[in-house]
């Protein structure tokens, strides 16, 4: 069965500096699998290769496939049929990601018109549905309402319902519940697991919050300065992580931390190199 999306030794350099080295992934049909790092460990900018979106002085080498389509390469014709149908991107602050002055509703019909999948009519009963589905109120009274009139969690469950307007295979969430308050967080995590089991649709969650990849990942990659350190099942990678790094972002999570202890933090002098010596010298003494 084709990977609904596969990375094969990529690579993304700006410049002499390389934010992405050397990625290589599969996703399982169906799973939400995610990648988690600190600020700058380049996992945005992993997303936003599948999506065709860095800016021109990236320069991105290897292998991206969605569905078995490679996108590495690809012209901008060629990834607008793609964007919004075989694959949808939700970004991390709702507000940037629709139009202040236009009606919610239209902006997701106009998703749907833009692949040429329905008339208006069609397009403006499907927005409505959609909007009814991800927990919408009034949905077809508020149809035609600006992104203002909205709370962050309504506007973030509007970006959703834009992202899934055309049945995508494959769904990328970067950080879509920054800006939203620990309640919100949660509701906006179980809507992104409810559609995934009733749409069948692939998910990849970028994250730095452990917590959230608790919650709803099936399985999870850790990155580093640009690197796929570990991927493992999320439980196994909470009870059981092997690689130094890991073990470290767990550890320094506030929630582990003993009451009136010092929480602990990660060295900045730790290199990918030292790090991958520590699990050379970890698995030795296993061995041993």
């Amino acid at each position: 069965m084709t990977a609904p999306l596969a990375f094969d030794d990529v690579r993304v350099r700006f410049g002499a500096a390389e934010a992405v080295a050397g990625v290589s992934l599969a996703l399982e049909a169906g799973e939400i699998f995610g990648i988690v790092g600190e600020s700058g460990s380049g996992k945005s900018t992993l997303a936003n290769a599948v999506m065709g979106l860095l800016p021109g002085a990236a320069t991105v080498s290897g292998s991206i496939r969605v569905d078995g389509r490679e996108m590495v390469g690809l012209d901008e014709a060629s990834l607008r049929t793609l964007r919004g149908r075989s694959v949808s991107m939700i970004f991390q602050d709702p507000t940037a990601s629709l139009d202040p002055t236009w009606g919610v509703g239209d902006q997701i019909a106009e998703t749907i018109r833009a692949h040429g999948l329905g008339s208006a009519r069609e397009a403006r009963t499907r927005a409505i549905a959609l909007m009814d589905e991800v927990g919408i109120a009034r949905a077809a009274e508020r149809y035609r309402d600006v992104p203002h009139r909205f709370s962050g969690g309504q506007r973030q469950r509007i970006v959703i319902a834009a992202a899934l307007a055309n049945d995508p295979k494959l769904l990328i969430a970067d950080e879509p519940t920054t800006a939203l308050d620990v309640t919100i967080q949660a509701q906006v995590l179980e809507l992104i697991d409810r559609l995934r089991r009733e749409h069948g649709t692939t998910v990849l969650l970028i994250t730095h919050d452990l917590g959230v990849v608790q919650m709803v990942c099936d399985r999870v990659g850790v990155m580093y300065r640009g690197r796929l350190l570990e991927v493992a099942a999320t439980a196994d990678l909470f009870e059981r992580p092997s690689h130094p790094y890991t073990r470290a972002l767990i550890a320094a999570r506030p929630a582990a931390a003993k009451r009136g202890a010092r929480l602990p933090v990660i060295p900045r002098e730790w290199s990918v190199e030292s790090l991958e010596a520590r699990e050379s010298e970890g698995a030795e003494a296993a061995d041993g």
